[in-house]
């Protein structure tokens, strides 16, 4: 599904990625943990060939991919229903299925909410939402959970689980909590390389 193969990455002086080699298969759930600033989100940028790396190859045989980052990427002139039905062929008659998995994420009052009137944590749920209705053979979310009290955390994490079915998730978190909770295997990562 996925294969980063001897990656290095430097920004000036500092290398973030060491000769770093993953592999991620299909349905496979993996989980990046480590201090901050040690070059998670780095790595997921290459993943997402969003970066290109000073050195290695990616291999990813995914034909759908979604991610989702720290800071929420809506547009800003369109609803949160209206975000969302852009990875559904954006038509009148998928806007049902946007609200369904807006509803989903405890957002069944914001479907014609545009970004600006929303709190961080519901413009995240709502980044989650439309990365969930891509349907993607590849998830790769960036400590997406961040902004959201606890027990609305448990419950988001609880759907966010229950829909990726065979997606492989590739997850940059601080919380063990969290990476358990999604059934990923962890992976600790300091000083550009994997422990």
């Amino acid at each position: 599904m996925l294969e980063l193969i001897d990656i290095s990455l430097s920004f000036g002086e500092k290398q973030v990625l060491h000769h770093l080699n993953l592999s991620l298969k299909a349905g496979e759930r993996i989980a990046i943990m480590g201090p901050s600033g040690c070059g998670k989100t780095s790595l997921l940028r290459v993943a997402l060939s969003l970066q290109l790396p000073d050195r290695g190859s990616i291999q990813c045989a995914a034909e759908r991919t979604a991610a989702v980052f720290q800071e929420p990427r809506l547009l800003p002139w369109r609803t949160a229903s209206e975000n969302v039905n852009l990875v559904l062929s954006d038509r009148v008659e998928t806007l049902p299925t946007a609200r369904k998995w807006l509803e989903r994420l405890e957002l069944g009052d914001a479907f014609n909410l545009y970004p600006a009137e929303l709190s961080g944590g519901m413009q995240q749920r709502v980044s989650l939402a439309r990365a969930l209705a891509a349907t993607p053979e590849l998830l790769v979310l960036d400590e997406p959970f961040k902004g959201l009290d606890e027990a609305l955390r448990r419950r988001v994490i609880q759907v966010v689980g229950e829909s990726l079915n065979r997606t492989a998730l590739l997850l940059a978190t601080h919380s063990e909590e969290e990476a358990q909770a999604l059934g990923c295997h962890i992976l600790r990562y300091q000083d550009g390389q994997f422990l």
